[in-house]
């Protein structure tokens, strides 16, 4: 296929970028850059359509690229790709268009070294990016986001995810009580998983807590913390120590560093 102006079907794409509504309606959202291309390739995600520039030749990578996706391949009009890529000045070598996942909790698998995360009702896609980045670069086995929330798959969060989105299960889910279920279901099979929670008021050292088992860790909204469900619900609430002015962490970041305190024992307590 080829597009040299904004017909229907580049319209389409178009509203991908920015609506939450039409993105779950298509069932797809758009990717843009090399690594989190080459991830969704990678992972297997379905691929729907790869997006190339009509008036240049195409790179080795973007060549292998689109022999391994499958899907349409769209030659397209360079002022209309630079819209499609996110950017004022460069034009992307290519866009992909993918399908969503399912949302269901049975995409996070779950062992005796688990190590998950909840996010609950972020209200920054960057934030769910970077959350989904440290869960990846500590060994994390899926990212949870519960209630009223920002998009997973908004191209901000993909984006500040540098493709971590697309090489772990990312499930959203409309509140607390679903991934509680869940967590009874996993005890009542034998997991011994803990559900740790986050506060600058937690009752614990995120240091002093054992961390080394299957573990959910819980980051609430970055104003308002957790959710009360969610406070009931943790069997332990932990802190962050700090010094200095600040109160508290943004929620990645808080995120971050309890990630790698948990990646920190368990290479203590492998060895």
């Amino acid at each position: 296929m080829r597009i040299t102006r904004a017909n229907a079907r580049f319209q389409q794409w178009q509203a991908l970028l920015g609506n939450r509504a039409k993105r779950q309606r298509a069932g797809e959202f758009l990717i843009q850059g090399v690594r989190p291309i080459s991830l969704a390739v990678e992972f297997g995600w379905p691929v729907h359509a790869l997006i190339y520039d009509a008036e240049r030749p195409l790179s080795n990578w973007a060549e292998q690229m689109l022999k391994a996706a499958g899907g349409e391949r769209v030659a397209m009009a360079p002022d209309l790709l630079r819209e499609l890529g996110g950017k004022d000045e460069d034009v992307p070598e290519l866009v992909a268009v993918v399908g969503l996942p399912a949302d269901e909790l049975s995409r996070v698998q779950v062992g005796p070294s688990f190590l998950g995360a909840v996010f609950d009702r972020p209200n920054t896609p960057g934030n769910i990016g970077t959350m989904a980045r440290s869960l990846d670069a500590f060994g994390g086995a899926g990212l949870i986001v519960t209630g009223h929330a920002a998009d997973p798959y908004d191209p901000r969060s993909v984006r500040a995810s540098t493709g971590s989105l697309l090489a772990l299960p990312v499930v959203r889910t409309p509140s607390h009580r679903e991934v509680l279920a869940w967590v009874e279901r996993l005890r009542a099979q034998g997991m011994a998983l803990t559900v740790v929670g986050t506060d600058e008021s937690g009752t614990s050292d995120i240091a002093g807590l054992d961390l080394t088992g299957p573990t959910l860790l819980v980051i609430g909204n970055e104003t308002t913390g957790l959710s009360a469900g969610w406070r009931q619900a943790c069997d332990t609430m932990a802190r962050i120590p700090m010094a200095g002015s600040a109160s508290s962490l943004n929620a990645a970041s808080a995120a971050t560093v309890v990630l790698y305190e948990a990646a920190r024992q368990r290479r203590g307590h492998t060895a």
